[in-house]
């Protein structure tokens, strides 16, 4: 099984929060980092409730009988960088920034060793120290465990209970997280792959499954599928939330590390910074840098796919480029696409064409999170255009028959969205 497309789902994860825009050490928020997978030394986990040493990934595997389980556990090892006079290009007197070094741990197990008494492998990672100029690099000695046990799932169904811990068992004395940091492993996942066997998805499992996946104890960490080619060999169980088959868009150039915002907003903010403060990010880390310089580098057609990209049954179609587009129309004016005519197109509801012009009672349903919709319910609208979603769904702008400024909403496109399946048709 080639790992590559899984691995760099995973630098994503290894890398999420590792720095925050705007790149400084200096941001309030730049601060208080390290969020992710966190397993500090167990000294420290027993005095601050909020943290763990123990990392514990459980899923279900069907198999034919000699299953073989590869695991790879993953984190980053603090790299305490220190100066002092203050780092070069950094403003105010800071003197130290953690980096982080990658590490892996790898353990295998035949069949025999899954279905029999599982393994605990311990490993060490070794500290060491660099002196460049005034600037020095530390890092402290990790120590920690990754166990593999496995138990049959009751019934006639080839299937164990597959569990996985990480450990930190590193001897550490800190009175303060920051101090406690070092010794942490950091960003923490696991990778997970099987010969002989099948992975049940943990977040749709089949009903003979449910039982089995329902008793899975999961701490810090959720393991969702991953296969590049979407088959049941490999899951990856990572500290944020995932859904099966997580991938990464191909139009995003390169890891923004403050995954919580849009690529294409973050890059026009990082574009935005001063010279002075792009200077200050190159300076505080080298990973930070090299966003900076990538960042400035885009061309206008990366910017251009940064904008959104409808995916298809064919694969991705950017703005300008799908069927019927007309290159002098704007991608987001209605009329760039010549298949659908909102003011014109009908649909089928309660047996009953509704086009613009129909009145609709508005049911608005369950799923939907707007308070103001209590307001809406039972209320009488007239259709305004009949929409489709990227996915070929259909769905009603509307206005409301007793709402006296009508027009003037009307007028500048301020319309109500139902789906077809919130309204009813009002004889007429």
């Amino acid at each position: 099984m080639n790992l590559d497309p899984v691995r760099r789902v995973a630098d994503a994860v290894l890398y999420e929060g590792y720095i925050l825009y705007p790149y400084r050490a200096s941001a309030q928020k730049n601060r208080s980092r390290w969020q992710f997978g966190v397993l500090m030394p167990p000294g420290y986990a027993a005095v601050d409730d909020s943290e763990r040493d123990v990392m514990q990934a459980e899923c279900v595997l069907e198999h034919s009988g000699q299953p073989g389980v590869r695991v790879i556990a993953r984190f980053l090892q603090v790299q305490r960088r220190t100066s002092q006079s203050g780092m070069p290009g950094m403003s105010g007197p800071a003197r130290s920034w953690d980096e982080a070094v990658e590490r892996e741990v790898e353990v295998a197990l035949p069949g025999a060793g899954v279905l029999g008494r599982g393994r605990v492998h311990e490993f060490v990672i070794p500290g060491g120290e660099e002196a460049d100029g005034p600037v020095t690099r530390r890092r402290q000695r990790l120590d920690g465990t990754v166990s593999v046990h496995a138990s049959p799932v009751p019934g006639p169904w080839q299937a164990v209970r597959l569990r996985v811990r990480l450990e930190n068992r590193t001897v550490a004395q800190a009175a303060t997280r920051d101090q406690a940091l070092p010794s942490a492993l950091v960003a923490a996942h696991l990778i997970l792959d099987v010969t002989g066997g099948k992975f049940v998805s943990m977040t749709d499992p089949p009903a003979w499954a449910a039982a089995a996946v329902a008793e899975c104890e999961n701490t810090g960490c959720w393991p969702v599928l991953a296969d590049p080619d979407r088959g049941r060999q490999v899951v990856l169980a990572a500290p944020i939330i995932l859904y099966d088959y997580p991938e990464l868009a191909p139009e995003s150039p390169g890891e923004l590390y403050d995954g919580t915002e849009i690529d294409e907003i973050l890059t026009l903010r990082t574009l935005a910074l001063s010279d002075a403060e792009k200077r200050e990010a190159r300076a505080t880390d080298p990973r930070a840098a090299a966003l900076i310089d990538r960042v400035e580098s885009l061309d206008a057609g990366a910017m251009r796919r940064l904008h959104g990209t409808i995916r298809t049954g064919d694969g991705p179609v950017p703005p300008g480029e799908r069927a019927g587009d007309d290159p002098g129309v704007p991608w987001w004016d209605p009329g760039a696409d010549a298949a659908v005519s909102p003011e014109t197109d009908s649909v089928s509801i309660g047996g009953q064409q509704i086009a613009r012009g129909a009145m609709v009672r508005l049911r608005p349903g369950a799923r939907r999170a707007d308070a103001q919709d209590m307001f809406l319910a039972g209320r009488i609208a007239e259709v305004q255009a009949v929409l489709y979603d990227v996915e070929d769904r259909p769905y009603l702008a509307v206005s409301l028959a007793d709402d006296p400024d009508a027009d003037l909403r009307i007028a500048h496109g301020r319309f109500w969205y139902f789906g077809t399946d919130e309204v009813e048709p009002v004889p007429q």
